[in-house]
């Protein structure tokens, strides 16, 4: 089958964070071939001008300039020609994240969305992507990663790939490197993990224990998976955390500290962390990749696309990331409601759950969600916490209203049988329509209060039905974000300033400051530096404020950018947010599991 449209990209001899893209059109539009670059990636929503990183742009036809002329931010038209054309470009690619382009002289990487300009009146066509090595023997040893169906590769993987429309390239990240690989088979369909960045660790467990997740999630929704062939991306750093899913294949990015150590054989709060977020972004491929709203059906790359419903397809996403590890038998029931305190924990210290929504939060994530400051933790609710326990409630509540005979997980198998059904998005309504005719009852009033309004979900009494019992608790210290075991009877509350904070070289930030809190009430703000407490050096606050008692007042100095401030703040009781999960048989597994 021919193509018409051809990239080629290798990385740039002459710039050393640089792509160099070449593009050609056999057949350009006669009035002028436009081409254009995403504004955004799919899976995060949050407009990002990735065209601001194309340092140059040359056309050329029959070996002859091009006039190019540029129409908008990400979009460019050439002179008509009689003949084919041919884009040269550069990108610059320095983003250590999963959403844009990386190179420098030990490893690649790209999203298609920040390097391939699509074009203009072939967006549904086929095209063809040569990947070719960097010149020199600098990178004699690197090799290609990527789920984009060969046509004609390497044994290292470089050479030609073909992907069936615009929309298909974008969905195949690449990584390029001396990485390190191991696989494995998922209800019988090849998975490769691909690492990079310098570590230490064991990669045989990593595959043994992320084969567990692939397998239950796959049996979830039935065989056979998605996709033909899985590539996981993961590169390992210092103080990094993130995924982005992709329809068969996902980027990821961790401390290199999470991967378990060789001989280790226990699951450290690390190695959690990052098998959560394998389980997150491998649950996309059909929660988000594959069902998905009708407003990303197909997506407009251009600008916002608005939806009511990334509560359904983040949060849902959300409750069974962490229920995948309890069910696969990578964690017990115990390790799980610890878990699960800790979300319900960080939704309840923020304000902004009782001023914000879950479908307003899921509106305005372009604006608020993706831009957070000082001041987010006031204003809104993170439609993954609070979209997990939405879940978690909807679940609780299917079991209880039908006795065990409806769950979540019949809800999700419908929702794929009707996109294996007729391959459409769901309009702003329709997940709550699927959902009451599974259920077989009218879920109108969950719905109402847990999407439509700021109460707070009751999740004491539904965890309750499943044998769970939960308090509010104190907080020992900055860190306890809550866990298993209810709360002391008769426990005192500390005297509280109510600030998250941070080191700075002066003394310590005040990164967030909540509503009511002491601090707020005397008149500080985000980004202020408190450099003492009382005359001493603000060091160890929680340490600083044990010596006194709830209502007791003191003298701070701050720094607010380069003023001196002195407030007298009265200290308040620390408020009982965070949450201890009881199960009542101690010995037992949780029912859901």
């Amino acid at each position: 089958m021919t193509t018409a449209v051809h990239y080629s990209i290798r990385p740039c001899p002459a710039e050393p964070h640089c792509f160099e893209i070449t593009l050609k059109v056999d057949k350009p539009a006669r009035d002028g071939q436009v081409f254009s670059l995403p504004a955004w990636i799919p899976g995060s929503y949050l407009i990002r001008e990735f065209s601001r990183h194309i340092v140059s742009i040359q056309a050329s036809s029959a070996g002859k300039s091009v006039g190019l002329r540029k129409l908008d931010k990400h979009s460019w038209q050439a002179d008509p020609v009689s003949g084919s054309l041919t884009l040269v470009y550069q990108v610059y690619a320095y983003d250590l994240s999963v959403r844009g382009a990386y190179l420098d002289d030990s490893r690649g990487f790209f999203n298609a969305s920040s390097v391939f300009l699509s074009v203009a009146g072939y967006e549904n066509d086929a095209c063809e992507v040569e990947i070719r090595p960097a010149k020199g023997k600098a990178h004699a040893d690197w090799k290609v990663a990527t789920a984009l169906p060969a046509v004609k590769v390497k044994k290292s993987g470089f050479g030609l790939y073909r992907a069936g429309n615009y929309d298909e390239l974008l969905d195949h990240p690449v990584e390029l490197g001396d990485f390190h690989t191991v696989s494995f088979k998922a209800c019988g369909v090849p998975h490769q993990f691909v690492v990079s960045g310098r570590f230490r660790g064991d990669l045989k467990r990593l595959a043994r224990d992320t084969k567990k997740i692939c397998e239950y999630q796959i049996r979830l929704f039935g065989t056979p998976a998605p996709f033909e062939r899985y590539v996981f991306m993961l590169y390992v750093g210092k103080d990094i955390y993130g995924g982005l899913e992709h329809r068969a294949s996902t980027a990821l990015v961790a401390n290199r500290d999470d991967l378990p150590a060789v001989d280790q054989t226990e699951i450290s709060d690390g190695y959690l962390k990052l098998l959560g977020l394998i389980s997150h972004e491998y649950f996309h491929s059909w929660n988000v990749k594959r069902i998905k709203p009708a407003a990303f059906s197909p997506y407009d790359l251009r600008s916002e696309g608005y939806t009511r419903l990334l509560w359904a397809f983040e949060g849902i996403t959300s409750y069974y990331d962490d229920l995948t590890l309890l069910r696969c038998g990578l964690i017990d029931s115990k390790r799980y409601l610890g878990l699960l305190a800790q979300t319900i924990s960080g939704v309840q210290r923020g304000a902004g759950r009782l001023k914000q929504t879950l479908e307003e939060s899921s509106f305005d994530a372009w604006i608020k969600y993706y831009r957070q400051d000082e001041n987010s933790p006031n204003s809104i609710v993170s439609y993954y916490t609070k979209g997990a326990l939405a879940a978690l409630a909807l679940d609780l509540t299917l079991r209880q209203r039908s006795k065990g005979a409806v769950t979540l997980d019949d809800i999700m198998r419908a929702l794929w049988a009707k996109w294996l059904a007729d391959g459409k998005g769901l309009a702003e309504q329709e997940w709550e329509e699927i959902a009451q005719q599974v259920a077989g009852f009218s879920l109108q009033d969950f719905f109402d209060q847990a999407l439509r309004s700021t109460t707070d979900l009751p999740l004491p009494q539904l965890l309750l039905s499943q044998g769970v019992d939960m308090g509010w608790d104190y907080a020992d210290h900055a860190g306890d974000a809550g866990g298993i075991g209810l709360p002391a009877a008769q426990r005192k509350p500390k005297a509280s300033l109510g600030v998250k904070t941070q080191a700075d070289p002066a003394g310590l930030r005040l990164t967030h400051v909540y509503d009511g809190g002491a601090a707020q009430e005397a008149g500080l703000a985000g980004g202020d530096v408190l450099l003492a407490v009382d005359g001493l050096k603000a060091a160890d606050l929680d340490k600083m404020l044990s010596r006194y008692r709830v209502g007791e007042r003191i003298t701070m100095h701050v720094f607010r950018r380069d003023e001196l401030l002195v407030r007298e703040v009265s200290l308040q009781a620390q408020p009982q947010t965070t949450c201890r999960l009881q199960l009542q048989n101690k010995t037992g597994p949780w029912p859901m599991a």
